[in-house]
């Protein structure tokens, strides 16, 4: 039992940073290694200065809803794992974890409608000025996704895990 706890608690702690690394590092969409577009950012990097230039993301409502269940999703999780912590040491013998596993599975779910949004309405989220077809999506929408099935499997772990002594 011990051993599944900590894999569970390892699982959950991988996946938060991964879904903390999606939400805030800049590679969503890249264009020839030199520009890439987050969810907050379009940045280019300047070979003179040898940095990166960013500006702010042109606000659409699909940006935006992307923001928003990014953001809600890096919550549920840690609001998960904060509960899992609390019901770990308080909870009775033989009691579930329901609202963690809940809670879990709602991050996945957001994380889920946030790189589906995402991959369906790129071309509306991206600056227009670029042409799409010389870029590709990056690694953080490709973390995203993988972070889903992880979620999703965690919270039902959670959800069947009972505290033994």
């Amino acid at each position: 039992m011990a051993y599944l706890v900590m894999f569970v608690t390892l699982l959950h702690l991988i996946t938060l940073a991964m879904l903390f690394i999606a939400t805030m590092e800049k590679s969503w969409w890249v264009w020839d290694g030199m520009e890439n577009s987050d969810l907050w950012y379009n940045c280019r990097f300047d070979n003179f200065t040898g940095t990166w230039l960013c500006a702010s993301s042109k606000e659409t409502e699909w940006l935006q809803a992307v923001q928003v269940l990014m953001v809600l999703s890096v919550v549920f999780s840690s609001v998960s794992f904060l509960v899992f912590l609390g019901q770990l040491f308080t909870m009775s013998k033989g009691g579930l974890f329901y609202f963690t596993g809940l809670c879990q599975v709602f991050a996945g779910l957001t994380a889920f409608s946030a790189a589906l949004i995402y991959s369906l309405h790129h071309k509306e989220i991206l600056p227009s000025s670029k042409e799409l077809t010389s870029g590709h999506f990056g690694y953080c929408f490709i973390l995203a996704w993988v972070c889903v099935p992880l979620l999703l499997c965690s919270g039902v772990v959670y959800i069947h895990l009972r505290k033994k002594e």
